[in-house]
């Protein structure tokens, strides 16, 4: 007899008329008509040198080889140099992001250890994290007080003698909300005065204004999570990195399933991506910046709702309707029926979702145009519902 395990997973909330979300995911993925809002993806690519090079790997029938098990030397490079690090760091390539999350607490984590997150947050972290170690902490950061975020205060009231790591996501999805040069040394002091290690997820930070790498000054306590999936577009191939010392990336390569290498086709795409990054990335940075301007236009039209953190310095916001009195999950609902997938709150938040629809838009201009209107009108018909 198999025992169930018991750990935390993301609330789904399940539009009408499907009965898993893998159901309902095919069939968003499947609509050609769809607006795609709910999962933070990057469509704004056109056909450039990273398509190119995927339809080249394919065409070279590299895939009947298997690549290199911890990534190319040639993409491992160029990550490093993406984030301007140098040779006394250690890198691993994964199959995205969140492989790259799994492992890492696997690998620095023991049972007796605490770990602080934040709610809302991206709750995976959560589900990976009560795997391997004693307790986590999910510190509340939805209000003003914090500025929507993971202070270090909170993180000194929030931790004990077991305290292991801290998960910062920075930019904070759902909310867009970063750090400043101030904040990160703040955290670096905690990480040596305690001995703890931060977790630096920076998985949306091309999209901020301005963005500090945790691992510059804390290069010996810090954990850096990569991912090609947003600002690269690349989110259905499923690549991604973990960087950190030898130390720790040592510790981590204890525990990697996949020793067969990641995806060889993707790994070539991200190395055009990364060789062609300054061709493109202002141009969908400007795009993403002016999009965001017609959802706040759009929302300033709706009493009662807001959003809480604004700009944003992610590829998505949250917009609260809180007194409104309309669910999330409702507005949800009514823009899925006009082609429009957006992702109401539990999703990210197991305190705050009932307030909140999460929207990503970097999008074609004209489908968030369609989203303002269609958020107003959803509005609109809600409150006047019976």
């Amino acid at each position: 007899m198999i025992s169930p395990k018991n750990y935390a997973k993301a609330n789904r909330l399940l539009p009408k008329g499907f009965k898993t979300a893998n159901e309902f995911f095919d069939h968003v993925y499947k609509d050609k008509d769809m607006i795609w809002m709910g999962q933070n993806t990057n469509h704004l690519h056109e056909d450039t040198e990273i398509t190119e090079a995927m339809i080249n790997s394919i065409k070279n029938r590299d895939y009947c080889k298997y690549p290199p098990p911890e990534g190319f030397p040639e993409l491992k490079s160029l990550i490093l140099e993406d984030l301007g690090l140098d040779d006394g760091f250690d890198i691993l390539i994964t199959a995205g992001g969140t492989e790259s999350l799994f492992l890492s607490m696997e690998g620095v984590l023991d049972p007796e250890d605490n770990v602080i997150t934040c709610d809302p947050g991206y709750l995976i972290i959560d589900n990976f994290a009560g795997r391997f170690c004693k307790h986590v902490i999910s510190v509340p950061i939805y209000n003003e007080d914090c500025n929507y975020k993971l202070s270090p205060e909170l993180v000194k009231q929030n931790m004990d003698g077991d305290t292991k790591l801290v998960s910062l996501v920075d930019p904070l999805n759902p909310l867009g909300s970063s750090y400043n040069k101030d904040e990160i040394k703040e955290f670096v002091d905690i990480s040596y005065d305690q001995d703890i290690y931060l977790f630096h997820d920076i998985t949306y930070r091309e999209f901020a204004r301005k963005h500090h790498l945790m691992a510059k000054f804390a290069p010996e306590q810090s954990i850096t999570i990569y991912s090609f999936s947003k600002i690269f577009g690349m989110a259905g191939l499923r690549i991604g990195a973990v960087i950190g010392s030898p130390k720790i990336v040592d510790s981590i390569r204890t525990v990697i399933i996949n020793d067969l290498g990641t995806n060889l086709v993707s790994q070539k795409g991200a190395i055009a991506a990364l060789n062609s990054k300054k061709n493109w990335l202002n141009n969908i940075k400007n795009q993403t910046r002016e999009n965001q301007k017609i959802i706040k236009k759009a929302v300033d039209q709706v009493e009662g709702t807001f959003i809480p953190v604004y700009p944003s310095d992610g590829n998505m916001l949250a917009i609260d309707m809180y007194e409104t009195g309309i669910k999330p999950a409702d507005v949800a609902e009514f823009l899925l029926d006009n082609k429009i997938f957006a992702r109401e709150g539990s999703y990210t938040s197991k305190l705050f979702g009932h307030r909140y629809l999460r929207v990503s838009f970097s999008i074609p201009k004209y489908h968030v145009e369609k989203f303002a209107s269609c958020f107003i009108d959803a509005m609109e018909t809600l409150q006047n519902s019976p």
